[in-house]
């Protein structure tokens, strides 16, 4: 990568070796990146949490696969999941006659842009994406911590 001439002037950021090794700071910002770029970005996830974890001193490696939590099967049940919950953040339940939904997949993706129920959605994976980074920062944290305690217990029982 140092060698390649369109990333030699980014080289040095990218293989700072922060970004790459398993901290106990590092690793939760990772997996809170990767949530929020896993739900938010739909193409080129892995390059959008490469590039967002050099300023915020995020692990590569775990925003990278944290990024896999959307995929063709947990990608439907969260859009829907997330309209729903956009529809009872904004309160628009007596506002949209019928099923939005459904109504947009069979007329296509622009007629669904310029609905009611595209806000709902937006709205819906920014609740979802801040609860799932928030979730995952604190449940690897912990993670972190019950596996440092367990090789110090091991260690110890060792000597």
């Amino acid at each position: 990568m140092e060698q390649s001439r369109l990333l030699r002037p980014v080289a040095h950021r990218v293989l700072a070796p922060h970004l790459w090794r398993f901290t106990r700071r590092s690793v939760p910002r990772g997996v809170a990146l990767g949530m929020v770029t896993g739900i938010l970005f739909p193409v080129a996830q892995i390059p959008f949490s490469a590039l967002l974890a050099l300023p915020l001193r995020a692990n590569i490696p775990a925003a990278a696969l944290t990024t896999f939590i959307t995929n063709p099967l947990t990608t439907p049940p969260l859009w829907v999941g997330a309209y729903w919950i956009g529809k009872w953040a904004l309160h628009i339940d007596t506002a949209l006659p019928g099923d939005p939904v459904r109504d947009a997949v069979e007329s296509g993706w622009m007629q669904w842009l310029m609905s009611d129920a595209a806000p709902a959605t937006a709205i819906g994976l920014l609740i979802v994406s801040a609860s799932f980074a928030i979730g995952g920062y604190f449940l690897s944290m912990v993670g972190w911590r019950v596996w440092i305690a367990r090789k110090w217990r091991n260690r110890r029982i060792r000597n």
